[in-house]
């Protein structure tokens, strides 16, 4: 029998595709603007549909040399900073954990502490300079290992498990590495692929951190090569015909839209375990 729906219901409604809207405007108006004619976003007349069709923005991105090796950068900054992200958080996150844990309370304190004092922007570009990580991916991969939030997350999702687990593994001999590598772990894959979402997305939208750390242009990621071509190489469209052709917004929509394509590929496959992930891990047994 079908539930019959009553004010709130409607209300709810109302309410969440008001939500959806502002959500969705401001995607659809910048893709909008990246395919539309010159003409039309000079007259301020694109909404939320394209009108025309105009991809000289595109050809003017993809032709460039520097997006295919910028993109080839970000993913490799993104895979091996995110792996090392979830390796690091899910073994610092296990002996926090456990209750028995000598000097637990006083290293919680410690790590939440970070969470709103640190050195500051001079202090860890002197840091990183002096270990000779400038120019490397190691400059924007270990500074980041272990994001403070996640690492309760995942903290809070270890002690969420049944203790029962640990007991029946210590009383078969199994060390605690054994216990974390091949018990905790595995059990966690939906909090790791929630927190995961998170460091792939910090990694991947990353700009002031290789700002800092690369010199290098040969080895700048996509944010940044991307921020170079809109203010330097549209600044020098100057000829009529590049005009006619091409606008700043054009360029800079164009620019968005190409940065969000892996996330809004990859984020629907991790929705489910984000969500999943985060309550899980907000439980404690």
């Amino acid at each position: 029998m079908t539930k019959k729906w009553t004010l709130f219901d409607y209300i709810n409604v109302v309410i969440m595709l008001i939500i959806l809207f502002i959500t969705l405007y401001p995607i659809l108006y910048i893709v909008s603007v990246s395919f539309s004619d010159t003409f039309y976003i000079v007259q301020n007349q694109v909404k939320i549909f394209p009108k025309g069709f105009n991809v000289e923005a595109y050809k003017k991105i993809l032709r460039d040399d520097r997006v295919p090796r910028a993109y080839l950068n970000t993913l490799i900054y993104t895979a091996v900073g995110t792996f090392i992200n979830l390796l690091m958080t899910a073994i610092a996150a296990y002996p926090l954990a456990r209750k028995d844990f000598f000097g637990r309370n006083f290293f919680m304190k410690m790590i939440i502490f970070t969470m709103f004092f640190n050195g500051g922007m001079i202090p860890n570009y002197l840091l990183v300079r002096s270990l000779k990580m400038i120019d490397t991916i190691w400059a924007l991969v270990i500074p980041n290992a272990i994001w403070t939030i996640e690492l309760l997350i995942m903290k809070n999702f270890y002690e969420s498990l049944d203790p029962s687990l640990h007991e029946s593994a210590t009383i078969d001999g199994a060390s605690e590495y054994r216990i974390l590598f091949q018990i905790a772990i595995p059990l966690s894959k939906a909090a790791l692929a929630s927190i995961g979402l998170f460091y792939f997305m910090g990694h991947w939208n990353s700009f002031l951190i290789p700002l800092l750390y690369i010199n290098d242009a040969k080895k700048y990621p996509l944010t940044i090569v991307l921020r170079d071509m809109l203010i330097y190489d549209t600044a020098k469209e100057t000829g009529l015909q590049d005009a006619a052709k091409i606008t700043p917004q054009a360029m800079k929509n164009a620019t968005i839209v190409i940065s969000m394509v892996p996330v809004l590929i990859i984020y629907p496959f991790a929705q489910k375990y984000f969500v999943k992930g985060v309550m899980l891990g907000s439980v404690k047994g």
